[in-house]
């Protein structure tokens, strides 16, 4: 029995480390594509691995091109957009999970039902909504929306401040707590999970989105920073490997808001309670 044990586990482990190199490896040549020159990058047949490695391509990006400007755009366009997402919707959320008022549920069905709603069909309504208020070609119409609370967001809170036992919003009535400071001091820092989850989730779409800023925006010191390297591949013609090392660096902020946010994403909901 122990040896049929030891054998499964033993295929488990191989089959996890195949998959996980396969997996591992385009990231891998994206990091030595990086790292060659462009004799290098367009060497036929392929040299994998550099020689030397260039780490000058990573400082050279920063000096050949905006690249600092459109990482501090993205960057304020999403801080601003993940401090909207949580406040909003977990206000909302927290109304729609807690709170009673009439239609409650109706509204909650279409609420949801918005989700369905493709993204390009807004589009246009947006983009005369943002013209009529001249706040085109600026940051705002990239972060002004997830502050007005996103279904998704509304949904996952809601889930999350649900699944809350009654009794600790009655110990805080029988306290004298406010609707608000229930919402505030005893929900919300219960469900840091679901908090965490949307942070990560809202981080990722802004951080990635090219849609809305290839609209919006007009004017180069404006560009966010997907837009920005992509605009960047004319002037770094023949230098491709100045792209690839642009999106590398740009891959690190997800990584660190992941790991930070990472020991609220893996416990639930139930363990915060009990704290």
């Amino acid at each position: 029995m122990n040896r049929i044990y030891s054998f499964k586990k033993i295929i488990s482990f191989v089959l996890i480390f195949i998959s996980s190199m396969i997996m591992l490896l385009p990231f891998l040549t994206a990091v030595f594509n990086s790292l060659k020159t462009y004799a290098q990058y367009t060497m036929v047949p392929p040299k994998w691995i550099p020689e030397p490695f260039k780490w000058s391509n990573y400082s050279e990006v920063f000096q050949l091109g905006d690249f600092g400007q459109y990482t501090m755009n993205s960057l304020i366009v999403t801080v601003l957009s993940v401090i909207g997402a949580l406040l909003s919707s977990s206000m909302v959320a927290f109304a729609f999970a807690r709170l009673n008022f009439p239609f409650k549920n109706s509204l909650f069905l279409v609420v949801l039902g918005t989700m369905m709603i493709p993204p390009v069909v807004t589009i246009i309504p947006q983009f005369i909504i943002f013209k009529n208020l001249g706040v085109l070609d600026t940051l705002v119409p990239l972060w002004i929306f997830e502050w007005l609370a996103q279904p998704f967001g509304i949904f996952l809170m809601r889930q999350a401040f649900m699944n809350i036992p009654n009794d600790y919003e009655e110990a805080a009535k029988l306290e004298g707590c406010s609707p608000f400071q229930i919402y505030w001091r005893i929900f919300l820092p219960m469900c840091k999970p679901a908090l965490a989850t949307l942070a990560i989730f809202t981080f990722m779409a802004k951080w990635n989105e090219i849609l809305a800023p290839s609209i919006y925006l007009t004017s180069k010191e404006n560009y966010t920073l997907p837009i920005g390297i992509l605009s960047l591949g004319g002037q770094w013609f023949g230098n491709e490997q100045y792209l690839v090392a642009a999106a590398l660096i740009s891959l690190i902020p997800i990584l660190i808001v992941f790991l930070f946010a990472e020991k609220y994403f893996v416990h639930g909901d139930s363990s915060s309670g009990i704290k």
